[in-house]
């Protein structure tokens, strides 16, 4: 876990607050650890989150915590016994937006934005931790910033393309991640949700099974048809992502920031073969959206994107450029 490079050191004096959209940190950590976005599939020791993201602040600000920020829904606004226990913590502030029959949450997104506006214009804090991911929260971020507060935006670790609203990450002074390493001791796949889950795999497909590396518990009881290269004995290989699609996806993204972005912005690139970090990470997620799965692991399949994105530009434009580098 890094701040932005740019970050400048906090000041000695700061106050600061942290708002977190439970939502988003519960359905990301859970998509990153179980490819399972939906709060029934596991469980979550929230007083160990709250507790682990409270040291995480500490450790980067020198100054005084005002309060941690909870934002949750629930039915009626009814806490659940989870919720209930939050809401005893010292320092922390339960706050409840109302959670709908199809489990839709509604009002969290407002209560952020009224607290963090609020806490602005009232000069209670100098800087704010938002862990969130919606667009939504940028109107927040510019007002809370328009009274001189600094926004620090924290995420987690998306498993490929990117969790986080584009704009919001721009709008916010600085940004974290939280890795894989940091949220896996706070959840635990729920046993239950696991048992019932195989025979609705067969027929419905998760997000996680059509879009990622994992392989669906259940499997045809039909004969399968074997390759003859295969071992035909012991686990299956774990294969990396197709060169000819890691390619065609480079070409793609290429194509697509020529026509999008302007011939002329694309030209500032030129000679190559290195991009601007920016402009590569953005064509790393550009086109783990398009693979639907992450080409993190694989270092070669990543020098294949960057080729490739290099040979499109190189026929847009006429002139050669090299091999990538990193």
């Amino acid at each position: 876990m890094t701040m932005s490079e740019f970050a400048a050191p906090m000041p000695v004096l700061a106050r600061y607050a942290v708002m977190v959209d439970v939502g988003y940190i519960y359905a990301a950590a859970g998509e990153l650890l179980f490819g399972a976005s939906a709060r029934r599939d596991y469980r979550v020791d929230a007083v160990g989150l709250i507790q682990a993201v409270t040291k995480h602040a500490d450790e980067l600000f020198r100054g005084e915590l005002l309060r941690v920020y909870w934002y949750d829904a629930a039915r009626d606004r009814v806490p659940t016994i989870d919720q209930r226990v939050v809401a005893q913590m010292a320092w922390v502030k339960l706050r409840l937006g109302n959670l709908n029959a199809r489990g839709q949450q509604k009002g969290v997104d407002a209560n952020i934005r009224a607290d963090m506006e609020a806490l602005a214009r009232h000069r209670a804090i100098t800087d704010a931790v938002l862990i969130a991911g919606d667009e939504d929260m940028v109107p927040a971020v510019e007002a809370a910033q328009a009274y001189g507060v600094r926004v620090h935006l924290w995420g987690v670790e998306p498993p490929y393309g990117t969790n986080q609203a584009e704009r919001l990450v721009w709008e916010s002074d600085t940004v974290d991640v939280l890795d894989s390493a940091f949220v896996r001791p706070y959840f635990a796949r729920n046993p239950a949700a696991e048992q019932a889950r195989p025979e609705v795999q067969a027929t419905v497909p998760s997000p996680a099974q059509l879009f990622g590396e994992r392989h669906p518990v259940s499997r045809p009881t039909g004969p399968i048809p074997r390759s003859p290269h295969l071992s035909q004995t012991g686990p299956m290989p774990r294969l990396g992502p197709d060169r000819r699609h890691v390619e065609e996806a480079g070409e793609h993204v290429a194509h697509k920031w020529i026509l999008t972005r302007g011939a002329d912005n694309i030209r500032d690139l030129l000679p190559g073969p290195i991009l601007p970090p920016v402009i590569d990470k953005e064509l790393l997620v550009e086109a783990e959206k398009e693979l639907g799965q992450s080409l993190r692991p694989y270092q070669e399949a990543r020098e294949w994107l960057r080729d490739a994105f290099w040979a499109r530009v190189h026929r847009e434009f006429g002139i050669g450029v090299g091999k990538s580098r990193g």
